[in-house]
């Protein structure tokens, strides 16, 4: 596991497509039970080199109900996105995540975590490319539809505080679907 952390660490494959360069970020341990697989860091993460290391990351460690000792442990939760590195900013906010990442890297991460239980996948592209034809039309009608993916896929969309208006939209979310997210880690990890 070391070793391909470190070439994913090191990877440039995409590098004449980041405005700000590589920084590939990822946490990952060959006993972690659960990994969760976002988009692509964001400005901050890059910086930091930290995942998670925003208001999307402090949300997300709220609706999983656990510490950021918890969170940032790689033995228990691997944190994993579909693009590696900060892919610039769009004009609605960031780039999508670059597609080279997750088939150059997910299967081999993957296949090195054999206690995995449950993968979370944050938003619509890390719940196309897993849930393929069974994903729904929609990321809401994903999310609503949660249960149809358990035991192995827990699909959530993204916890940046831009999606709170989703979130007041989708009242449903915070009473159904958190606590059973909520009640699968806690289970998962024990605690």
């Amino acid at each position: 596991m070391e070793l391909l952390l470190s070439e994913i660490r090191n990877c440039e494959v995409c590098k004449s497509h980041l405005p700000l360069g590589p920084r590939p970020v990822v946490a990952a341990h060959p006993d972690a039970k659960i990994v969760i697989i976002g988009q692509a860091p964001g400005i901050k993460v890059h910086q930091t080199g930290i995942p998670w290391d925003d208001p999307s990351g402090k949300q997300l460690r709220n609706w999983l109900n656990i510490s950021d000792s918890v969170f940032y442990d790689e033995s228990k939760i691997a944190l994993m996105p579909m693009g590696f590195c900060y892919p610039g900013r769009g004009k609605g906010g960031d780039l999508p995540p670059r597609p080279e990442c997750a088939p150059l890297w997910h299967s081999a991460l993957l296949s090195r975590m054999p206690y995995l239980e449950l993968i979370i996948l944050i938003g619509t592209y890390s719940q196309q490319y897993y849930l393929g034809k069974t994903a729904k039309r929609t990321l809401t009608e994903t999310v609503k539809s949660y249960r149809e993916f358990l035991p192995q896929y827990f699909p959530l969309p993204h916890p940046s505080p831009r999606n709170r208006f989703w979130q007041s939209k989708n009242p449903w979310f915070g009473l159904e679907v958190v606590p059973e997210l909520q009640k699968r880690v806690g289970r998962i990890l024990q605690y």
